[in-house]
Formats: C-alpha cells, sequence, structure tokens
C-alpha cells in the first residue's frame, strides 16, 4: 500500500467511509467507548494485529473503557491511504466489541 501524502480531495473522499474519524491537521482522530475494560483491551489486541500486518502503528491511549485513536503517517508528512485502512480496520474491531445496546 502506497504511503504517498493523499491530496485534500482524496482524504474528504476517503473520510467519508469512516464517518466516526474526524480530520485534525495531518491526523485523523477517533474516540470509543467499550462496555468495559476487557472489551478495550481486546479492541486494542485487534488493533495491534492489523497495525503489524500493515506496518502502520496507530497511537492509542485507554482511559478505563474509552479508547482515543490518532492515525497520521509520519515517515510521509500527513496523511496516506494506509491511515484510511488502518482507521477502517480499528472501526471493525470497536464493532466486533461494541456494547449492547
Amino acid at each position: 500500500m502506497s504511503r504517498a501524502r493523499l491530496t485534500e480531495d482524496e482524504i474528504t473522499a476517503g473520510l467519508t467511509g469512516i464517518p466516526e474519524w474526524s480530520r485534525v491537521g495531518d491526523t485523523i482522530v477517533r474516540t470509543a467507548d467499550a462496555k468495559d475494560f476487557p472489551a478495550a483491551i481486546r479492541v486494542v489486541v485487534a488493533v495491534a494485529a492489523a497495525a503489524e500486518e500493515l506496518d502502520h502503528h496507530p497511537d492509542i491511549d485507554i482511559r478505563w473503557r474509552t479508547l482515543h485513536f490518532a492515525l497520521s503517517t509520519h515517515s510521509a508528512g500527513g496523511l496516506t491511504a494506509l491511515d484510511l485502512t488502518l482507521a477502517a480496520r480499528i472501526d471493525t474491531a470497536l464493532r466486533a466489541e461494541a456494547p449492547e445496546a
């Protein structure tokens, strides 16, 4: 997968597919709650596996059951397709551990 920086139009289009994410400068961010601390850790483990597979690693902050994710391709100096791909995989991991409504 390319580590080339995305254009503004590509970023805007890419974010439509991951609506829970927002852009802050050259980073995309998302905060989500798991049902409990063990579920939050399971999400992090799933994200770690995806990150290793893509060789692209997010910033993750865990506060009890609240997870904060930040993605940017530092080597490219901004957002790349890797960030959008990993964001979608993070969303999948979160859905797998979603709190029951």
